[in-house]
């Protein structure tokens, strides 16, 4: 068959690890043989980072903004460990808070549903979509110690010396104390994003804070949500025949508990990374989930939401044989090559995503998986594949497909 053609280049951001020769074996068997691929190619592999002082990293988010469209292979977060096994010049940042940042991005991540891989909620039949704020509260807290009694004030000077005052707590002993903030200007960025992609994946929005409790921090959440909606998407939303929904986060969380799922929940920073978990854990596993960093001026960037896998990776290094789960990689490619087709007027390049992701779920259906899956599914006596033996299988079901 004649290759897919493309306009408009993907921004490719690989990465680390065992996910990194997984991203170059989907290359070779998955996409390269049907797909006349354009990427502009940016390498994220920690050496590289650290060769540039991490403006590679730069330069992929501004190149993702330039593009619209970029995807991410898993990348390594250096700590003390790996600042000594890489011989770095510095404990680099997160590459994904880095692009997050210059994105001004939210994320939303949603399970892949297969049938076999049952969630552990029973009444979930659809995919619940996380989608986290990624600025401030306790991850800019500022924190002290109280070493015995004293009164603590939280205090504001203005530009002109202004200064404003509200008591914390008269101590009488030791304790602690805790400062957090956030911005408007995130908080808006935030809400648009949200609302922007309810209404491009077709779902209702839920929101949930604990505004009854904290009635300036948490209420100004809930505010500019509301006021985003009424002047922004409203009409847009009653059109597409969606919902927005507010309660407070424990009436939300009853609520998912007992809902069928099919609707995106957004959530504060802290209510997120808790709450993602819980979802991600509950459907089956984090290598078989979507990932996506969408920016409120409708810029994407795919990626996996899981780690490098570096158990792995010493294994391949060492000749043996792995058996990693390539899915959710497979899921950030087909992702950014359906925006990329949906962008640019392409319907042969998104009706193959979408042939990609049917394969890899028929693959895992017929009782052809990774060990990771076997070893949870419902399906009897399930064949467990290598790495490269699975993503073969997917191959020749995407090729009947096509």
């Amino acid at each position: 068959m004649e290759k897919i053609k493309m306009t408009t280049p993907l921004v490719e951001m690989d990465g680390d690890e065992m996910t990194r020769i997984l991203w170059q074996m989907i290359k070779d068997e998955l996409l390269l043989p049907f797909i006349d691929l354009k990427t502009e190619y940016y390498d994220l592999g920690l050496q590289h980072r650290n060769e540039t002082d991490d403006q590679v990293t730069v330069d992929s988010a501004n190149a993702a903004k330039k593009y619209g469209v970029a995807v991410k292979c898993a990348t390594i977060t250096p700590n003390a460990a790996r600042v000594k096994e890489y011989n770095l010049k510095e404990m680099w940042k997160s590459p994904n808070g880095t692009i997050r940042a210059i994105m001004d991005g939210t994320v939303f991540r949603a399970p892949i549903v297969v049938k076999g891989i049952e969630p552990c909620v029973k009444n979930w039949k659809k995919p619940i979509t996380l989608a986290r704020h990624a600025y401030g509260d306790v991850y800019k807290g500022v924190e002290m110690k109280v070493p015995g009694a004293g009164k603590a004030e939280l205090v504001f000077t203005a530009e002109d010396g202004t200064v404003t005052k509200e008591l914390i707590h008269e101590f009488q002993g030791p304790g602690i104390i805790q400062g957090m903030h956030n911005l408007n200007a995130s908080i808006y960025s935030f809400a648009r994003s949200c609302f922007k992609y309810a209404l491009d994946t077709k779902q209702d929005l839920w929101f949930g804070t604990k505004d009854t409790i904290s009635k300036k921090y948490d209420h100004t959440f809930k505010d500019i949500f509301q006021e985003v909606y009424e002047e922004e998407f409203q009409e847009k939303f009653k059109e597409a025949g969606l919902t927005y929904f507010y309660t407070l986060i424990d009436d939300a969380v009853a609520r998912v508990m007992k809902a069928e799922g099919g609707f995106i929940w957004a959530c504060k920073n802290y209510d997120g990374d808790v709450m993602s978990d819980m979802v991600s854990s509950a459907f089956g596993s984090l290598a078989m989930m979507t990932s996506v960093l969408v920016s409120p001026d409708g810029k994407y960037e795919y990626e996996a939401a899981h780690g490098t896998v570096q158990r792995h990776y010493y294994k391949h290094l060492a000749g043996e044989k792995t058996s990693t789960n390539s899915v959710a990689t497979i899921f950030a490619w087909t992702g950014a090559l359906r925006k990329r087709g949906e962008l640019d007027s392409l319907k042969d390049l998104s009706d193959f995503a979408d042939k990609l992701e049917a394969a890899t779920i028929h693959t895992i259906e017929s009782g052809k998986m990774t060990k990771d899956l076997a070893l949870i599914t419902s399906i009897e006596n399930p064949t467990v594949l290598d790495s490269r033996e699975f993503i073969l299988a997917v191959r020749e079901e995407l090729e009947k497909s096509l």
